[in-house]
């Protein structure tokens, strides 16, 4: 969508529009872009709170494109500060950070708007609008009066003090948690350091040691270095036979970000009060309550039911699981067995997984190169949902060398939509994890007197092992699951029919609605079609044995009480800080933490164990109060799968005619619609709970 404003040939951060122009982006754009910015958008919106009509044309469509100009531009910005972060752009960010956050938190509370919005549900019009237009109004209400429209005097001001502060917290949070996990190296120079670690690892430690100024290092001869990034701590905890060095980098993990310079506690500690400050002036009792007042589930009851629920289905399993684990662990001689640490859990889960299905994930990594997982993913997408991606290369500028861009072609070869993929590890400047953002939205406009239809575009970013010495990325078989995964959220914001911006894709789909896509996707990883036609060797061709699939199927439920409760002590946690922590009560964070773990771990955490002080998805994400969304959302999914298991997952015809309905129901009608209602439109019913503890082998 387009505002006319005055031309910006020369800073490419205000073209407002299209592609962005990433090979002309330079850091010193930044604050010039968005103070210009902001000064017109400002008076943009005076002029618009003066002249408004409460009519959708006279409010909502030139409300829309005002933030829609903001959101191009500093989206970007955001986009490039976790892919490309760097000092400068660092400072350049937090330069302008505040003034960003006062514009949104001015445009939320102005009183015109919210009182043309208001007019706009009360008129006769209202009811025949159709309904993702009236849950766009009723959304837009609800979120001025979050954003403290209704709050006048010394309470507004706090309010949009404590916005401001809570932004800036969430960076600095997020810079820390990077800064530390960057800083760690762990230097092996010795062969019998490195003993047990596969080639893989030892070809990326070699080349992380080169990168490090390491000139001569090779994965033979090393030296090798270790770092807290995924690709190199979770193999390393798999198969080192070092227990002293597993130790040595597993304390350094679990303690990122918990003192010195980087110490998130004090930050952590800080959110929490805000949070609480927050919700406590807009009437709430709790911050949890204000999350949950936008959330599919109705309330903290509610969510802690099922969470308890989830609880009772799996601690009794995961302790078996421990025992197993220390017996199994005792019959290969381990002296560790009878009180096996923290540290060595990987390494023997690994080592009983080997034993119990003869096989490990690094055999696996040779069948799984990028570019064949890529072509066995967009042939499973063409099935179920009959769209086409192809290589579209070139056609847009990218970030980094790395970052591929990808088209999608509907039935009648039109394009659709367009991604970007930025699948590598690069921990010098980009966080860690992995995730979807939007880079524009599906949206219908008006310009100079024509209507358009502007195509939805998606970042997708991973974080798996890169290419090592000439070879291509080879995954492991959870790598291969997460790109499944953000393929799902890029599904749901690139397949949507919604031609409303503020229903499109998954704007306004309830937060703990929003995984549903996402985990769906991951459960074709185990569908036996989809999975040969992607898993080949890289170098001779050949197919996954069929050995290996039978033994994927049965090993994923491996450890499953283990990985489930893992899950509810994180959203349990979550929810518990957020409902009733006490900044001024008796217990802190960390004994929060310590008390919750008694009931949602079996093996309690150490005691300098500073999980929160890294937990992103909380304190530097949108999941506060809502983490328990993955496994809300999952007894969704898992539902939602179970009906392609139920017309037979080998009946490509019953596939096909499923997906299609999967397509025009839950990809397709975004947050036009309440979520339980899309869910019933695909499924026929409510969802049950019983396909997810069937899935997971806990029934």
């Amino acid at each position: 969508m387009i505002v006319a404003t005055t031309p910006h040939t020369e800073n490419p951060l205000l073209r407002g529009d299209g592609f962005p122009p990433f090979d002309q982006i330079q850091v010193s754009h930044v604050e010039p872009a968005v103070t210009q910015l902001l000064q017109e958008l400002s008076q943009a919106l005076e002029t618009l709170e003066q002249s408004l009509t409460p009519t959708w044309d006279g409010l909502v469509e030139p409300l829309e494109r005002l933030g829609d100009r903001l959101g191009w531009t500093w989206g970007i910005i955001s986009h490039l500060t976790g892919v490309k972060n760097s000092p400068e752009l660092r400072q350049a960010y937090e330069r302008v950070q505040p003034q960003v956050v006062e514009f949104y938190t001015r445009m939320g509370q102005s009183r015109p708007i919210y009182e043309g919005f208001k007019a706009i549900a009360a008129s006769p019009e209202f009811k025949e609008m159709t309904p993702a237009r009236q849950r766009i109004v009723t959304a837009a209400i609800r979120n001025a009066e979050h954003s403290g429209v209704s709050l006048s005097g010394e309470a507004k001001e706090r309010f949009n003090a404590i916005q401001l502060e809570l932004a800036e917290l969430s960076t600095q949070f997020s810079n820390n948690l990077l800064d530390a996990t960057k800083a760690f190296r762990l230097k092996l120079t010795q062969p019998e350091e490195v003993a047990g670690l596969p080639p893989s690892l030892l070809a990326l430690a070699a080349q992380t040691a080169r990168q490090d100024g390491e000139e001569t290092a090779t994965p033979a001869q090393g030296p090798w270095h270790i770092t807290l990034d995924f690709p190199s701590f979770g193999p390393f905890m798999q198969y080192s036979q070092r227990r002293d060095l597993r130790e040595q980098v597993y304390r350094a993990y679990i303690s990122r970000a918990s003192s010195g310079e980087w110490d998130n506690r004090p930050i952590l500690e800080r959110i929490l009060a805000l949070r609480l400050e927050e919700a406590t002036l807009l009437g709430f009792e709790t911050y949890a309550e204000l999350s949950l007042a936008s959330k599919m589930a109705d309330s903290v009851a509610s969510v802690e039911t099922l969470l308890e629920e989830l609880r009772q289905a799996s601690y009794a399993a995961a302790a078996r699981e421990l025992e197993e684990l220390q017996a199994f662990a005792a019959a290969q001689g381990a002296p560790e067995a009878k009180e096996l640490q923290h540290w060595d859990i990987a390494y023997w889960a690994e080592r009983q997984r080997e034993a119990l299905f003869a096989f490990n994930d690094e055999e696996l990594r040779p069948y799984f190169p990028l570019p064949q997982v890529l072509d066995g993913l967009f042939s499973l997408v063409q099935r179920l949902f009959g769209v086409t991606v192809v290589p579209a290369d070139g056609q847009a500028p990218v970030w980094h060398p790395d970052v591929r861009f990808f088209a999608i072609l509907d039935e009648n070869n039109l394009t659709i939509a367009h991604f970007y993929l930025d699948p590598y590890s690069r921990p010098a400047e980009k966080r860690g994890g992995a995730w979807m953002d939007d880079c524009l939205g599906r949206a219908k406009y008006r310009y100079q007197g024509e209507w358009r239809t502007r195509l939805p575009v998606a970042y997708l970013v991973c974080n798996q092992t890169p290419p090592v010495d000439g070879q291509p990325s080879l995954m492991t078989f959870t790598e291969v699951e997460t790109l499944f995964h953000e393929f799902g959220h890029g599904l749901h914001h690139m397949l949507t029919q919604v031609d409303e911006a503020g229903a499109a894709g998954i704007n306004n789909v309830e937060w703990d609605a929003v995984e549903l896509p996402s985990q769906f996707m991951e459960n074709w990883c185990y569908h036996r079609p989809t999975l040969f036609g992607m898993a080949r060797h890289y170098e001779t061709g050949d197919p996954l044995p069929e050995h290996y699939y039978e033994k994927l199927v049965a090993a994923r439920t491996y450890r499953a009480g283990s990985a489930l409760l893992r899950q509810l002590h994180f959203s349990v946690l979550d929810l518990e800080l957020h409902h009733r922590y006490r900044p001024d009560g008796n217990e802190t964070p960390q004994q929060v933490r310590d008390r919750l773990a008694q009931t949602t771990t079996i093996l309690p955490p150490l005691a300098e164990d500073a999980f929160l002080c890294s937990f992103g998805h909380i304190f530097a994400g949108g999941y506060a109060a809502g983490y328990y969304s993955y496994l809300w959302a999952e007894v969704l999914s898992a539902d939602a799968f179970a009906a392609f298991e139920e017309v037979g997952l080998e009946d490509e015809a019953a596939i096909r005619a499923l997906g299609r309905r999967y397509r025009d129901t839950v990809l397709a009608l975004g947050g036009s619609r309440p979520p339980m209602e899309v869910f019933k439109a695909f499924r026929g019913r409510e969802p049950m709970t019983a396909p997810l503890l069937r899935h997971r082998g806990l029934l």
